[in-house]
């Protein structure tokens, strides 16, 4: 018993959180509306956690994702009021995630800087860039193209009860794509394997011929996109942009990866286990919501729950291997 709950104690712990949430909301929480609900609502969360996935499986952070989100959301709302097509905003949106993620690859892999202090920097600037472009104020509404806002309002129809259609989410369907593409990268190509390598030593990986600095700046530079995309779809969601709306983004994004290491054999992280610990946050912030637990309350139980779930995988993990 104590073997399996070394080995499968992240596992059980989540299944027990959503066990715990039924029993407390028989009514709600468990229906498929609500699980719906739930998945576009972490869908944001889940883009930028798959693609911080790809810089956390070198031992890298990217800590600008949240400012950086900000900003491509705000620069779209902008070129919106004045008149570019949605799809060129959208683009442009884009292109800035690119070219962010690729100065924060740059100043890693070329100038040598530490991810950590250079992500930081980072999100300093994209942040002040967000408060510039937008001039410190929220797009509302009219504003926003009616199109781009009904994008994350509509879905796939599943079924009609009384007149009303519930529909799988296009937000939900956008965050599984990113997330299988990130899989797919990561565990059936040898870049992701090239990936992982760098992660393992990166040192040896530069002497079996790896490129390790192109690899890393490649990494960001799809971080960057990821994080841009997230903030599209938030502005989408809410019909409105401003510079503080990825704020709570990044810290949650790692959250959820190591919250996924905790059911990895080897503590890696792994684009599969980072869906489970999106999940697991969004359920729990769902749950307690529904609880009519105090915000403040929500935030202090989620990061006691994410400690004790790292913590007792780190313990088990140490307990078998001996380290």
């Amino acid at each position: 018993m104590t073997h399996i709950l070394r080995r499968h104690g992240g596992l059980l712990g989540m299944v027990a959180i959503v066990l715990i949430f039924w029993a407390l909301l028989p009514e709600t929480f468990m229906t498929a509306q609500n699980w719906l609900n739930i998945s576009q609502q972490i869908a944001m969360l889940l883009v930028v956690a798959a693609v911080m996935t790809v810089v956390m499986v070198m031992g890298d952070f990217d800590l600008s994702v949240g400012a950086m989100a900000s900003l491509a959301g705000v620069l779209a709302a902008v070129l919106f009021t004045l008149g570019v097509p949605v799809w060129a905003a959208l683009l442009a949106a884009l292109a800035v995630g690119l070219l962010g993620g690729l100065i924060n690859g740059v100043l890693v892999s070329l100038v040598g800087i530490l991810p950590f202090v250079a992500t930081l920097a980072t999100l300093t600037i994209y942040s002040g860039l967000a408060f510039l472009v937008s001039d410190g104020r929220t797009i509302f509404g009219r504003d926003i193209p009616e199109g781009f806002g009904n994008f994350a309002r509509g879905g796939i129809p599943l079924w009609t009860v009384d007149e009303r259609t519930t529909v799988f989410p296009n937000l939900t369907l956008v965050a599984i794509a990113v997330t299988l593409l990130i899989w797919i990268v990561l565990e059936q190509t040898t870049y992701g394997r090239r990936l992982y390598a760098i992660g393992g030593n990166r040192d040896a990986a530069r002497l079996a011929g790896v490129r390790v600095s192109a690899l890393r700046l490649s990494a960001f530079a799809f971080t960057g996109v990821g994080a841009a995309l997230a903030g599209l779809m938030y502005a989408s969601r809410v019909a409105s942009a401003n510079p503080t709306q990825g704020d709570g983004l990044m810290l949650t994004a790692i959250a959820a990866v190591f919250l996924g290491m905790t059911l990895t054999e080897n503590g890696q992280p792994r684009v599969l286990a980072t869906l489970a610990g999106v999940v697991v946050l969004g359920v729990l912030d769902n749950g307690l919501t529904q609880l009519a637990v105090n915000s403040y309350v929500r935030e202090v139980l989620i990061g006691l729950i994410i400690v004790a779930a790292v913590g007792t995988s780190a313990l088990g993990r140490r307990a078998i291997t001996g380290r």
